[in-house]
């Protein structure tokens, strides 16, 4: 079957800033290619399911290749744990293929609806970061499109230049068509998980600092609208996949059971306004409360753990029609002071978030736009309100003048003056860029905004 074309308005998952593409579904490898060459002067760019939070998969004016027409599995080797997948496949399918065989995606982020492709050009993280890296360091190999309309494989070995510019690159350094993956091995398809209930933010940042390398995932929800002695009281949930053993022990029929479930999208008619400061306080407070002051060994499912959002589909609608932006920063472990004054200016704002999460960082992998490096990172959904935008160009200061970053494939308002700061290998990776897409053919909004393309 040939491409099929249409005319579509495309936003982030944000739902800010729509702006209008002509989208792409290829039918063959060939045409994801001859829409490379035929690309005219607002360029061409891969979007997979759309869970960038800002305009990073879009292409205003211009061609938007969807990936998702084209996935599956084109090779796997279950004893070796490798899997070759297209760069339209979710993480979503190759945990409902793989689970059952022992195996799960060495990175996945809050969301399993995120494609190879994506999860490569943003190099995701997940909970494991401290232990494991991002998604770009379990790539063996990825084949791409390239500015001239070449078909290249390149690997961290045979070619880290070029690798290590399109892990990361956000899309505009070539289309990707398929990635090798080594996944990692699990005795079940269940979390042990331990829960700390922590008072404040001192608190769950003792914790995380003193005991996470004994855990393979870790993250701490943190109530942003608590103030005073109770600033930043969180709530640490860290674990490792449990055994079969502890699986069967535990009342488990079949211990590599995944069959993730999901409610109806909430109606396309919430008004914005509904997550404000009184109703964010009243669902921090039930959350904060629910939570057991410290409990162990838990067994908690893949979607309970990693993805409780997803068990709505389209939850991004409760913001309403103005809709939210997701705020995340890193900032190395020296700087950890820039967390506390992120916390404490969100707080006495009355910016409201319900979704607030911390974590740690472990090392950088060589990817020059890749946002994570060793030390602490901070996320949080924001409700688009008067006022919000000048705070975070405040934090955003902050953030860059402790040698921190804020994430590209989250960011929908960054000034572009400071990115060369947040990504001080930018120039170098403008170089490879350049040699592989020599007439910059690759565009999207997120690049013209920030004067990257």
């Amino acid at each position: 079957m040939g491409p099929v074309e249409t005319d579509e308005l495309l936003c982030g998952w944000g739902r800010t800033a729509p702006t209008r593409s002509t989208v792409l579904r290829p039918g063959s490898e060939q045409d994801a290619v001859d829409a490379v060459l035929a690309a005219g002067g607002r360029g061409v760019l891969g979007r997979g399911l759309g869970r960038g939070y800002g305009d990073c998969a879009q292409n205003a004016g211009g061609t938007v290749v969807w990936g998702p027409s084209m996935s599956g599995l084109l090779d796997i080797d279950l004893a070796a744990g490798v899997v070759r997948a297209r760069a339209g496949t979710s993480l979503d399918d190759l945990m409902r293929w793989l689970v059952p065989h022992g195996l799960f995606v060495p990175v996945t982020p809050g969301t399993r609806m995120v494609t190879v492709g994506g999860a490569i050009a943003a190099d995701i993280h997940g909970k494991n970061h401290h232990v494991k890296g991002s998604f770009g360091e379990h790539v063996v190999s990825l084949r791409f499109v390239d500015g001239r309309g070449e078909v290249r494989e390149v690997s961290p070995d045979s070619d880290p230049e070029v690798f290590w510019a399109v892990v990361g690159g956000m899309g505009l350094t070539g289309l990707v068509l398929d990635a090798t993956i080594r996944m990692t091995p699990i005795g079940s398809s269940l979390i042990s998980v331990d829960t700390d209930r922590a008072t404040d933010l001192d608190d769950v940042m003792s914790m995380m600092v003193e005991g996470d390398d004994r855990y393979e995932y870790s993250v701490a929800w943190i109530d942003l609208v608590a103030r005073g002695r109770h600033m930043g009281r969180s709530i640490l949930q860290r674990g490792r996949f449990a055994t079969r053993e502890e699986a069967l022990g535990a009342g488990a029929e079949d211990p590599y059971a995944y069959h993730p479930r999901q409610l109806p999208s909430p109606p396309d008619v919430v008004p914005s306004g509904l997550l404000n400061h009184l109703t964010v306080r009243a669902f921090n407070e039930l959350w904060y409360r629910k939570a057991p002051v410290r409990r162990r060994g838990e067994l908690q499912t893949i979607e309970a753990f990693f993805h409780p959002l997803d068990m709505i589909a389209e939850w991004n609608r409760i913001y309403g029609p103005r809709g939210f932006l997701q705020w995340q920063f890193v900032v190395p472990d020296e700087a950890s002071e820039v967390v506390r004054t992120a916390v404490e200016r969100l707080s006495e704002s009355g910016m409201s978030s319900f979704l607030a999460v911390l974590k740690r960082f472990g090392p950088a992998d060589p990817g020059y736009l890749s946002f994570p490096r060793k030390g602490w990172t901070l996320a949080l959904d924001l409700p688009v309100l008067p006022g919000l935008d000048r705070l975070l160009d405040e934090l955003d200061e902050v953030v860059v003048a402790a040698g921190g970053s804020i994430y590209l494939a989250k960011d929908s308002r960054v000034r572009p003056e400071l990115v060369p700061a947040m990504y001080p290998r930018l120039a170098e990776w403008r170089d490879v860029r350049d040699k592989v897409d020599p007439e910059g053919r690759f565009r999207s909004d997120l690049g013209r905004r920030l004067g990257l393309c």
